[in-house]
């Protein structure tokens, strides 16, 4: 089986996910086919993680970029702009 998650970005990773989730929940599908489907997505699993992992280590790096870690509060329509 090719490893088609790494020519795809995010989100299609995730519509794949959620696309192979409800195939192996349909009750019709063949053993040796959920067999597929489940390595699939545990591929599809692994690589969404990565990237997950990849975007709060860069958070992260440009929260503490003055090397101190600040807590962070997300923009609401009361602060909006208000940062400490």
């Amino acid at each position: 089986m090719e490893d088609k998650s790494k020519k795809l970005n995010f989100e299609e990773a995730m519509e794949n996910l959620e696309n192979v989730v409800s195939a192996l929940e349909r009750e019709d599908v063949p053993l040796e086919k959920a067999i597929e489907l489940f390595q699939e997505g545990v591929k599809l699993s692994s690589y969404c993680s990565q990237k997950l992992e990849q975007v709060e280590q860069k958070i992260e790096m440009l929260i503490s970029e003055d090397g101190q870690k600040k807590d962070f509060h997300p923009l609401n329509d009361d602060n909006q702009g208000d940062m400490d």
